[in-house]
């Protein structure tokens, strides 16, 4: 991730590769915005050419212009916020800044004179920023890593370098932004590489120097405890499931919060088996553990008085002689059983598992995060989630959604689709009805949470981006959903202060 400094210097006279700065759209045509510090002569310029250059201040717009000497960085960047409003959004602002850094890959130092004059809009810059100064190199070689790298070095100019809340929100923007790109990392590494044992490995190190203590259960643990749903998934794989657990516990805490993340390494569908189009993009099936993972490690880093417990559900989805079958009965920790009629609807039982286990230590919320159901992109989209669970917690996901800057929608979650998952054999089936999918799979894992206050987040679309790269998202791995649990877990621990 590259450095990012705050600078007070006129944006004319800034050292930098590149300078950004903001357009928006108006009714007459693009504009500058914040760029008042600029020559005269160059705003001049830039308006009058605004039409020849195709510019028109749309939201993933970014143009780069050479800049003559009329300032000291040779490269100009203009980016796009959209409609022009009287005070900008911060997530036009995280897009905005996002979008010019990810377009500016390869570039040194690029300087950032977007509006951010209040603590707020510089967090959104910053943040906005490092998100979209992300490159996964792992597999180039030398030659196409470097000309891929991100951004090496960020400068944001603000009037407010030297403020210890402007510097404070910095802080937490560069710890949010390790988060996201420790999440894209994971879920862009290859299947081959990341198994159960290997995710296991890359949480302990993940957690170095944070205080979060890793406990891993493996095949013979799981056995013992009773955690079928794990074990009967991963009974097709050679490399066998675990459940890693991450405990961030602060002295004192004012809340207690139970993750579970969904860590499918590879989701073939077993027996059921998947179709071959598309199946390289199972990799991404362990998005949830992921972000999990990453929101503890990020709720650590900043000291937040709130206990937050990560439980990875972690397994490899194959098809073998000795993989589940279609009709098998298994037994979840607790006790419950599950007749499995869809091998392919895995990750249910995985996180049935990985729920039960949390709500045990009694926390005062659950949140589950998967990419779980090919019907919530029916539903939603590639760029929606979906949350689901108890009605106050479910707007409290949306709260900390719309704080983050993440777009979740509530979903319901109806009675009458409990009748599709009874089986003649057994508890509860794996899968109901075909239409509603979505919802017969959060009212499935409602069924192993019991009175605790719970959320269940399907991120199946927004965790794997297939297509083109857009603001600060690029292709590949997301992150979504680290954003929006800690932001969660930061207002469970301000309205705990409050309290005191």
């Amino acid at each position: 991730m590259p450095q990012l400094t705050l600078t007070s210097t006129d944006p004319a006279l800034v050292v930098a590769d590149a300078l950004v700065v903001a357009t928006a759209s108006t009714p007459d045509g693009v504009v500058l915005v914040g760029a008042d510090a600029l020559p005269a002569d160059l705003r001049g310029q830039l308006m009058r050419s605004s039409t020849t250059l195709g510019l028109t201040g749309a939201v993933d717009e970014v143009r780069r212009l050479p800049t003559a000497g009329q300032v000291t960085a040779p490269v100009l960047v203009l980016t796009g916020l959209g409609d022009q409003t009287d005070r900008v959004a911060p997530e036009a602002l995280r897009r905005a800044a996002g979008a010019a850094t990810r377009e500016l890959a390869g570039t040194g130092t690029v300087a950032l004179a977007l509006p951010a004059d209040r603590p707020n809009e510089l967090a959104a810059v910053a943040e906005g920023a490092l998100l979209g100064a992300y490159a996964f190199l792992r597999y180039r070689g030398d030659v196409a890593a470097a000309k891929g790298a991100a951004v090496s070095a960020l400068e944001v100019l603000t009037p407010l370098d030297r403020d210890a809340a402007a510097k404070a929100a910095v802080h937490r923007a560069e710890v949010v932004a390790a988060a996201v790109h420790g999440t894209r990392d994971l879920v862009n590494a290859a299947p081959n590489d990341l198994y159960p044992a290997a995710f296991a490995d890359s949480a302990r190190a993940a957690v170095k120097g944070t205080g979060v203590k890793v406990t891993v259960l493996d095949e013979k643990a799981l056995a013992a405890g009773g955690y079928g749903g794990l074990l009967g998934v991963g009974l097709g794989s050679a490399r066998g499931p675990r459940l890693v657990k991450v405990a961030y516990t602060p002295s004192r805490p004012v809340a207690k919060v139970a993750l579970v993340g969904k860590g499918i390494t590879f989701d073939s569908g077993g027996i059921s088996i998947k179709p071959a189009a598309g199946m390289e993009a199972m990799k991404s099936d362990m998005a949830g553990a992921a972000a999990v993972l990453q929101t503890v490690v990020a709720a650590a880093r900043l000291e937040l008085p709130v206990a937050v417990t990560g439980w990875l559900c972690l397994a490899e989805n194959m098809p073998s002689g000795t993989a589940q079958r279609p009709s098998d009965v298994i037994t979840i920790r607790g006790g419950k059983t599950v007749e499995v009629l869809n091998t392919d609807a895995e990750g249910r039982l995985v996180l049935a598992d990985g729920l039960v286990a949390a709500i045990e230590e009694g926390p005062d919320v659950v949140l589950d995060i998967a990419t779980l159901t090919g019907a919530q992109v029916v539903a939603l989209g590639n760029r929606v989630s979906a949350v689901m669970g108890t009605d106050d917690v479910r707007a409290e996901v949306v709260a900390a959604a719309d704080t983050a800057g993440e777009a979740f929608w509530p979903m319901p979650l109806p009675e009458e689709l409990l009748a599709g998952l009874k089986s003649k054999v057994a508890d509860l089936a794996n899968i109901g009805e075909r239409a509603g999918g979505m919802l017969t799979a959060g009212v499935f894992l409602r069924e192993f949470v019991g009175s605790t206050p719970w959320a269940h987040l399907d991120v199946a679309g927004p965790a794997f981006n297939e297509k083109s790269a857009h603001g600060y998202t690029p292709v590949g791995g997301t992150g979504v959903g680290v954003r929006t649990m800690l932001a969660l877990v930061e207002q469970r621990a301000a309205a705990g202060r409050r309290k005191k």
